[in-house]
């Protein structure tokens, strides 16, 4: 699998990354001048398991290029605000009159339409508006920014990937390639699906700090210990709970959760237990058993813990600790195969892999000062037998049209569920699902 990656930041780079790490030859084009946030590329994991070349997209030619690399893809990616892409001479439309097969991953915060689509963002604003950032932090504090980790990645890049990998195989089965609209806020506020049911069942209440799974009970949440570490309670299940407070030595009474009036006095009794001891020794205490408490690590700390040591949770390679790369199969297993990689330094090994010599030499027709010229189809594109992409005399008349794809991708209509929540019945069974041959 080939993917083309525009070079930008957050979660465009991370979905890029995941492909490559599971096995695909992704080329980054990279923009001259150097990384965007200033970080060296030498230490941006983002790009491991990646190849780069550089290319001007405002000059002469530039456009060619980057349309020569996606007639020979099967998936690019970019993360520019709406209609940048088209303007730059590599929108959707331009890259399906070369390759109608393509799957073209638009990422962005705010989606391709509607009122702040042209507006700048960054993560903590996009799930600011979705409601997932008001889930966190205690009460009476502001909501604690969780890095770019529920938004940028968990909202944006895993559901980009997820979108990409759909669309490839209605691709492959039909011939014929889509635009997938990814944006942060949609993948952000999908996340939070249970929490929307439980609250419609009243199950939940509209603030912070008072629900089973926000740090409002005492057994779901962390506690300071007598060395200013944290540890991390999760006792949910009645006997889960039972051993937590067994551990803790909390008995009786003190120890009752059945009434979320004294919620508050709990925690205050299981706070006072963890500040006598340190995060260690604790550790120790809890350690075999099923009380569901861990320690709360550092991002150093994280790749000595004995269970992610034992996994392989992280790697080494280059002198660089990194994750490594997940999930994991039984008969393709995945690899850190190479370090990051660095700006255009692998012009010359992708011309070759990808028959494109004229990524080395220029040798693409000029398409205008701006490059945002149209397209032109008669570009040397070679592919393998019963390929529908276009040859040197014009479109392969095999080939299924293109994609109607205009400057903005249109959202006739959000996806409806197809079916309501399954309901248990009369005697309080769950539901059985028909078998379908």
């Amino acid at each position: 699998m080939r993917v083309v990656e525009l070079a930008g930041i957050g979660p465009g780079p991370f979905a890029a990354m995941l492909l490559a790490d599971l096995g695909a030859d992704v080329v980054r084009v990279d923009r001259p001048g150097g990384p965007v946030l200033g970080v060296d590329p030498e230490y941006d994991l983002t790009n491991r398991n990646k190849r780069s070349v550089v290319v001007d997209l405002k000059a002469p030619g530039g456009a060619r290029r980057v349309l020569a690399l996606a007639a020979r893809a099967d998936l690019l990616i970019e993360g520019n605000r709406p209609g940048v892409a088209e303007r730059l001479g590599v929108g959707p439309a331009a890259c399906h009159a070369r390759n109608p097969r393509l799957v073209y991953g638009r990422m962005t915060g705010w989606g391709q339409d509607g009122p702040l689509a042209h507006r700048a963002g960054h993560d903590i604003g996009y799930v600011a508006l979705t409601g997932a950032l008001g889930l966190t932090g205690a009460p009476g504090t502001p909501p604690a920014a969780p890095a770019n980790l529920l938004g940028d990645y968990a909202g944006g890049a895993l559901y980009l990937v997820v979108g990409l990998l759909a669309a490839l195989h209605h691709a492959r089965a039909t011939g014929t390639g889509q635009v997938v609209d990814a944006a942060v806020v949609d993948g952000t506020a999908h996340l939070a699906t249970m929490i929307h049911g439980m609250l419609a069942a009243g199950a939940w209440q509209d603030r912070r700090g008072a629900n089973l799974l926000d740090g409002g009970a005492p057994f779901y949440g962390t506690y300071e210990t007598a060395d200013g570490g944290h540890m991390a309670v999760g006792a949910l299940e009645p006997r889960f709970y039972a051993e937590f407070t067994r551990l803790l030595g909390l008995t009786g009474a003190e120890a009752d959760r059945d009434d979320p009036a004294r919620w508050s006095a709990l925690r205050e009794s299981v706070a006072a237990r963890f500040r006598t001891r340190t995060r260690d020794a604790w550790t120790a205490v809890f350690a075999e058993s099923d009380a569901c408490v861990a320690p709360v690590l550092s991002l150093r700390e994280a790749p000595h813990h004995p269970h992610l040591a034992a996994r392989g949770t992280f790697t080494g390679h280059g002198g660089l600790t990194q994750p490594a790369p997940a999930p994991r199969f039984s008969a393709t297993p995945t690899a850190v195969r190479t370090g990051p990689a660095r700006p255009g330094a692998d012009t010359a090994a992708v011309a070759r892999d990808w028959g494109l010599p004229g990524l080395l030499d220029g040798g693409f027709p000029d398409d205008g000062p701006s490059g945002d010229g149209p397209p032109e189809i008669g570009l040397p594109v070679d592919g393998p037998p019963g390929d529908a992409r276009p040859r040197p005399d014009g479109p392969d008349p095999r080939a299924p049209a293109a994609p109607d794809t205009s400057a903005r991708t249109a959202r006739t209509a959000p996806a409806a569920p197809r079916t309501a929540p399954a309901r248990p019945d009369s005697a309080g069974r769950p539901p059985q699902r028909k078998a379908t041959p």
